[in-house]
């Protein structure tokens, strides 16, 4: 009996020594897996970035002893940024100019330097197939000198046509500025200076357009919002229009004609003549 009883109280102290070592061996297991998943979690993948050494302002000369290199989280890289130096000066370029303003430490982006070898005139604000157009504004028709390089207009054409009096229409929508006066700086304090002229970027038919819209009554610009991506529908206005004036059409009355009856040979027939009172 005894022996039976030692027997049992051996396999159940084997028993519960496995169950132990089991249950230490998984949470052992758990542990790592845990602190390799928090590892993981505390790594993001670092990507080199190109940055501005100084202050950079429009027209100023950008080459390789102004920049810096910042690492960047990669999902956090700028769109447009740099990470290569042959990136930045291609073909031996030894420069780039600065379109926009850049502070110390802030990404180089493509849009704020010209393209390889191009100084910052104004062709180098062109598209393929644009040209320069420059439209003469005073203050209420340059949106109050609030106009800058890069905004978008809606240009409005006011003069007389033949069959009408003083019409304004919307010549064109959604047309970008590269200039005003004489500066193509993004960053120029727009209300500070008093705008005289406008230049805009145009196919050769806008162009054409203008010009000849210029010539034969006045342009006036409105300003289109940053986010309005929507080209606007036909407007057209006159005085009547804008008072709520209705004039009723006039009626041509037909001009009396006076006919005398003939005969010719067989045939009766009608022959017209001059009225007389």
């Amino acid at each position: 009996m005894r022996s039976v009883f030692a027997l049992v109280l051996l396999v159940g102290l084997g028993l519960a020594g496995f169950a132990a070592m089991q249950t230490h061996k998984y949470v052992s297991t758990m542990q790592s897996e845990l602190a390799h998943a928090r590892a993981n979690a505390n790594t993001v993948e670092m990507v080199d970035v190109f940055v501005a050494g100084r202050a950079m302002r429009h027209g100023e000369r950008l080459s390789r002893e102004d920049l810096l290199v910042a690492p960047f989280p990669r999902y956090a890289v700028p769109e447009g940024s740099y990470s290569e130096v042959e990136q930045l000066f291609p073909n031996g370029a030894t420069h780039r100019i600065v379109l926009r303003t850049m502070d110390p430490k802030e990404p180089i982006l493509v849009s704020k330097l010209t393209e390889p070898g191009k100084e910052a005139g104004i062709t180098s604000h062109l598209g393929p197939g644009k040209r320069a157009f420059t439209i003469a504004v005073n203050q209420t028709s340059g949106v109050a000198g609030f106009l800058r390089p890069g905004d978008n207009v809606d240009i409005f054409w006011t003069g007389r046509t033949s069959n009408s009096g003083e019409i304004t229409q919307l010549i064109d929508t959604q047309v970008r500025i590269i200039a005003v006066n004489q500066s193509a700086d993004m960053d120029r304090a727009s209300a500070t200076t008093e705008t005289r002229t406008v230049t805009v970027e145009a196919t050769g038919e806008q162009v054409a357009a203008l010009a000849q819209a210029q010539n034969s009554g006045r342009l006036s610009l409105a300003l289109v919002g940053a986010e309005d991506t929507v080209a606007s529908g036909a407007i057209e206005m006159t005085q009547d229009r804008l008072l709520g004036i209705v004039r009723e059409e006039q009626r041509v009355e037909a001009a009396e004609k006076c006919h005398i009856r003939t005969r010719r040979g067989n045939d009766m027939v009608l022959i017209e003549i001059p009225c007389t009172n």
